[in-house]
C-alpha cells in the first residue's frame, strides 16, 4: 500500500501501484510504504531515482546493512514494537530513506505512532513542508508512542509489586493465595517481553538519531539537528528508564520465586511436624500392642485408659514445645 503526504493537499492519499499511468504528486514530501508490492516498490524507485532495501535486507542487524548513504539521500532501519496492547507484541522493521524533497517510510508493520502521526500531520501545517520536518515529527511520535509503552509497563510492575508481597496480617504473614502465583509469573514474563522489546526499539532509534545528526546528504538546518540532538537525549533517557524497569522486573521474578519456595516450605514444615508429633503415640502404641504374656497392665482395669493417656500426651506435649519455640 502507498500513502502520500502532499504540501497541496495536507492529508494521506492511498495510490494504486498498478493503475495505468500512476504516478506519485511533485509535492509529495512523505511517501508511506505498507507491506509494498514489487510494483510499488518499482514506482517509487522510478520516480524518486533510489533503489529500496528489500524485506529481507531490512533484517539484517549489520550496521552497514541499516545506515547507509546512497544516491543523495540517507537511509536508516530501526526496528520498531508494536501489537504491545495484546498478548503477542511484535517487532518489525522500518526503513526511513530522507531525501532532498521527499521521506520514504518502508514498514512491514503498523506502529501505532505512524497512526498517530498521520492525524497530527493532517491538523498541523508545519508538519509538512518539508520532508525534513515530516521526519523529525515521525521519530517524535515513535520516541512518545514508546515512552508511553515503558510508562504503562512501569505502572503494572508497581501493581505486580503489590500482588506478590501482598497485605501482612497482625501475625505478619503474607496474605496472598499460592495458587495466584502462576499467574502472577505470565504477568511478569509478558511485561519483560514488553520491555525488552521496546528498550531494543529506543535502541536501534538512538542510533538512527545518531547517524541523521551526523549526516550530511541530504543536509538538515540548525533548528534540525538541535531537535535531533534534544530526541537522542530523550532516547537515552528513555533507554536508562527502560534498564531500571527491567531490574525493578527481575527483582519481582526472584521474590515470585522465593515466595513459591516459601510456601513449599511451609507445606513441608507441616508435614514434617505431624511425622514428628504422631512418633511418640505410635511409640506407646506399638510398646502396649506387644503379645508378652507377663504385661504389668495386662490385668489391670485402668491400663487401656493409661496407655491412651500416654498417647494423647505424648502428642500434645511435643506439640506444645514446638510452638513455644515457634516451629509452627
Amino acid at each position: 500500500m502507498i500513502r502520500i503526504l502532499s504540501t497541496g493537499e495536507r492529508k494521506m492519499v492511498g495510490i494504486a501501484a498498478d493503475a495505468d499511468g500512476a504516478v506519485l504528486p511533485a509535492d509529495a514530501v512523505w511517501v508511506d510504504l505498507l507491506s509494498p508490492t514489487r510494483a510499488e516498490v518499482q514506482l517509487v524507485e522510478k520516480t524518486l531515482g533510489i533503489e529500496l532495501p528489500t524485506h529481507e535486507e531490512m533484517l539484517e542487524i549489520e550496521p552497514s546493512s541499516r545506515l547507509y548513504q546512497d544516491s543523495g539521500a540517507t537511509f536508516a532501519t530501526a526496528s520498531l514494537l508494536w501489537h504491545a496492547e495484546t498478548e503477542t507484541p511484535e517487532m518489525s522493521p522500518v526503513t526511513f530513506v530522507l531525501g532532498e524533497r521527499t521521506l520514504v517510510t518502508i514498514r512491514y508493520g503498523e506502529p501505532k505512532s505512524f497512526a498517530m502521526f498521520q492525524v497530527q500531520a493532517v491538523k498541523q501545517a508545519a508538519v509538512c513542508q518539508s520532508s525534513a520536518t515530516v521526519l523529525l515529527g515521525l521519530l517524535d511520535a515513535v520516541v512518545d508512542r514508546l515512552a508511553d509503552i515503558l510508562e504503562r509497563c512501569g505502572v503494572e510492575v508497581d501493581r505486580i509489586s503489590k500482588d506478590v508481597f501482598g497485605r501482612a496480617n497482625p501475625g505478619g504473614r503474607i496474605q496472598t493465595p499460592t495458587h495466584e502465583y502462576a499467574g502472577t509469573l505470565q504477568r511478569i514474563g509478558r511485561q519483560q517481553d514488553i520491555i525488552n522489546k521496546a528498550r531494543e526499539s529506543l535502541v536501534g532509534m538512538g542510533r538512527v538519531i545518531g547517524f541523521l545528526t551526523i549526516s550530511r546528504q541530504p543536509p538538515l538546518d540548525k533548528a534540525g539537528r538541535e531537535h535531533l540532538k534534544t530526541l537522542a537525549r530523550d532516547t537515552r533517557s528513555l533507554t536508562d528508564h527502560a534498564a531500571y524497569i527491567v531490574t525493578n522486573v527481575n527483582f519481582l521474578l526472584d521474590a515470585t520465586l522465593g515466595m513459591i519456595n516459601i510456601e513449599q516450605n511451609q507445606i513441608i514444615k507441616i508435614f514434617s511436624v505431624a511425622a514428628v508429633a504422631f512418633l511418640p503415640p505410635t511409640l506407646v502404641a506399638s510398646i502396649y500392642g506387644m503379645n508378652f504374656e507377663i504385661m504389668p497392665e495386662l490385668k489391670w482395669p485402668l491400663g487401656y485408659p493409661l496407655a491412651i493417656v500416654l498417647m494423647i500426651l505424648s502428642a500434645v506435649v511435643p506439640f506444645l514445645y514446638f510452638r513455644r519455640r515457634k516451629w509452627l
